[in-house]
């Protein structure tokens, strides 16, 4: 694992078929003297996995995926989220892809919405593309949108004046 320093040792002796490990590193230095690891694609990271024990109260927001199996209270903003059939989230969802198999209590926004036969969701959903399996639970309405995870969250009804609403 270490190994001796050999800056003060002797180079080989003529004839010796011994090696010697150069006296300094190959590694590129910035001219700060500071070595520069050699560049490689970034790997995806795995999903962050809350499991079935695990009670979240907050917000969470992350640039990867999340796979939920406890429960959250809070809004939750990933890249994909996986509710788990034994989860409960109790706020709003952002994600790009949605797979439901558990409980969402409150307001989901995807590009791509999938709820699975043991979903069970209480809310409005804003989406691009949705799948309902047979089975799965649903009470609330469901919209389309170009782009349902713009902060706009789509059209406003416009307000008449006799103070009732109509979509325009």
């Amino acid at each position: 694992m270490f190994s001796k320093s050999r800056i003060n040792e002797p180079g080989p002796k003529q004839g010796s078929s011994s090696e010697t490990a150069p006296a300094t590193p190959e590694v590129p230095k910035q001219s700060s003297g500071v070595s520069v690891p050699a560049t490689t694609p970034k790997a995806k990271p795995p999903a962050s996995s809350l499991s079935a024990d695990l009670v979240v109260k907050g917000n969470m927001k992350s640039t990867g995926d999340i796979v939920i199996e406890g429960t959250v209270e809070g809004d939750i903003r990933a890249h994909m989220l996986t509710v788990g059939e034994s989860a409960t989230v109790k706020g709003e969802v952002v994600a790009d892809d949605v797979v439901v198999n558990g409980r969402i209590i409150g307001r989901l926004r995807g590009l791509k919405v999938r709820l699975t036969a043991t979903a069970r969701v209480e809310g409005d959903i804003v989406h691009k593309t949705i799948a309902i399996e047979s089975g799965a639970h649903f009470e609330g309405s469901v919209q389309r949108q170009e782009d349902p995870l713009s902060s706009s969250g789509g059209k406003k009804p416009m307000q008449l004046p006799n103070g009732g609403n109509s979509e325009s």
